[in-house]
């Protein structure tokens, strides 16, 4: 594929669904993976994995609470 073709492709699709914007199925398999036997294991890896699930889950907290908010305001 040239890169005139991934452009016009690109170009394209600028619209986003409501189903790809609320694909939450990439987060929920980064909480319930299985673990990979071939993948190195640090302390350091494991830090930065775990400070991202606790960034995404209070994401989701505080989403659910501006979304709370606004329903009950109106």
């Amino acid at each position: 594929m040239s890169v005139e073709e991934h452009k016009e492709q690109k170009q394209e699709r600028v619209k986003l669904t409501a189903k790809e914007a609320f694909d939450f199925g990439p987060v929920l398999g980064y909480f319930f993976r299985k673990k990979d036997p071939n993948r190195p294991s640090n302390f350091n890896l494991r830090v930065m994995h775990g400070i991202n699930k606790i960034s995404i889950i209070m994401f989701l907290i505080a989403l659910t609470v501006i979304i709370v908010r606004f329903i009950s305001r109106m």
